[in-house]
């Protein structure tokens, strides 16, 4: 997934910033210094975050048509869940708490049945130590990655890597890979940066002959390989591999060589299109997307204080809307009017009201704010839209009094 360059970064400066871009059988929990009794507070109901009752379902399987949920505290029945058949979330939303409470978060995320928890990497935590906390911690729970950069690690190692977290995890891990941005790759890792779709293509394809166990000998135009073999076993399933993916092309790519698609900042009207150019990549290579995982990350804001959510919304979009390759897809969108008048604004030295360029049909389409009825109503028609998984990415104004608390409201409204 694309990543931000330092014109971004003034913007995410600006006043606010986000504080949220199987085995058969159940399975011993190994002993873990990071579990912690009682990490987190009662739930909004009053009700414990981790009930008793709760009737677990297999990996991999939907969940029922979910009816009414009984009675609130005020008498009343509580609306619907969402009816999609599976709902992520982003961890590195809670990116300011320690990692054990991460790792207490992903249980609870476990517990209320979120199908999978996506970690990223970038200038927090490191991802693949966060996967196997969360891996070991949890028996049901997907872990993915969204994304690592494939410039800042080997694809020798990130086939070790894979198959490290498969065994870790009985087969629960998507590994997800895309490119990231100068600045993080030449700057801070001090590596040549390219952004060149053949090297995502020469590494997924390295990834999966080391994970698998075979000896490899590989020469491509960024990467050679010779005679290695990854001695310890092979997972029992094959790796599964998703790309962050934004643009026509990465997307034919990911549907031609990969097992699923990461998007971000996606209206549903959007939706349709980005599939047509993964059936189109997954033609070429003579199959169809039969299993292929579509999630996208969704802003998420469950408050009762829309107005101030939507101004986070606004200067977070803003952030992305200056980076070229954003600014082309919100284009291609249907936000053309907004995105031109803000980058006008912008180059003018004129940040506040690059912002204020933000009309609320943007707001709509871009991300999710308002209360529990709303938000899962909304999420559903991203759903409907033509999303495997919508991936819920919990954000909340800065000025929030209890930004954890704030944050835990919004993961407790789903799936």
């Amino acid at each position: 997934m694309v990543r931000l360059g330092r014109a971004a970064a003034l913007a995410r400066a600006a006043p606010s910033r986000v504080r949220g871009g199987n085995a058969e059988g159940p399975r011993r929990r190994p002993a873990s210094r990071y579990r912690r009794r009682d990490p987190l507070p009662p739930a909004r109901d009053g009700q414990p975050p981790h009930p008793r009752g709760v009737e677990p379902r297999r990996h991999g399987e939907r969940p029922a048509v979910p009816g009414l949920r009984g009675q609130g505290r005020t008498g009343r029945r509580q609306d619907r869940r969402v009816t999609a058949p599976r709902v992520g979330i982003v961890l590195s939303a809670f990116a300011a708490q320690p990692a054990a409470d991460l790792v207490a978060i992903a249980r609870e995320a476990e517990t209320r049945g979120y199908h999978a928890a996506w970690v990223g990497e970038t200038s927090g935590y490191d991802a693949v130590t966060l996967m196997t906390l969360i891996a070991l911690s949890t028996e049901r729970l997907q872990v993915g990655s969204a994304v690592v950069p494939v410039q800042t690690r080997t694809p020798v190692v990130l086939g070790l890597t894979a198959a490290s977290l498969n065994h870790c995890s009985n087969d629960r891990v998507l590994l997800g890979l895309g490119l990231s941005s100068r600045i993080i790759v030449g700057d801070w890792h001090g590596l040549p940066f390219s952004n060149s779709l053949q090297q995502i293509r020469e590494a997924v394809e390295i990834v999966r002959r080391v994970a698998s166990g075979e000896r490899v000998t590989f020469e491509g135009a960024f990467y050679r390989v010779k005679n290695f073999r990854m001695t310890a076993p092979p997972p029992a399933r094959p790796v599964r591999v998703v790309l962050g993916a934004l643009g026509p092309e990465m997307l034919e790519l990911a549907g031609e060589i990969a097992d699923g698609v990461v998007l971000n900042w996606i209206p549903p009207e959007a939706v349709p299109a980005s599939v047509e150019r993964l059936q189109a990549g997954a033609r070429k290579a003579g199959r169809t997307l039969q299993g292929f995982e579509i999630a996208s990350f969704v802003r998420t804001c469950v408050t009762d204080d829309a107005p101030a959510a939507h101004a986070t919304l606004a200067r977070d979009i803003t952030g992305y809307a200056i980076v070229d390759v954003y600014a082309s897809f919100f284009r291609s969108a249907g936000y053309a009017a907004e995105v031109d008048a803000l980058n006008a604004a912008w180059r003018a030295g004129d940040r506040a009201g690059a912002v204020t360029q933000i009309s609320p049909r943007v707001l709509a389409g871009l991300g999710v704010v308002g209360d529990e009825a709303f938000c899962r109503r909304r999420i559903a028609e991203f759903a409907r839209a033509g999303l495997t998984q919508p991936v819920v990415l919990p954000f909340v104004p800065p000025a929030a009094p209890d930004p954890r608390a704030a944050l835990l409201r919004t993961l407790r409204t789903f799936p």
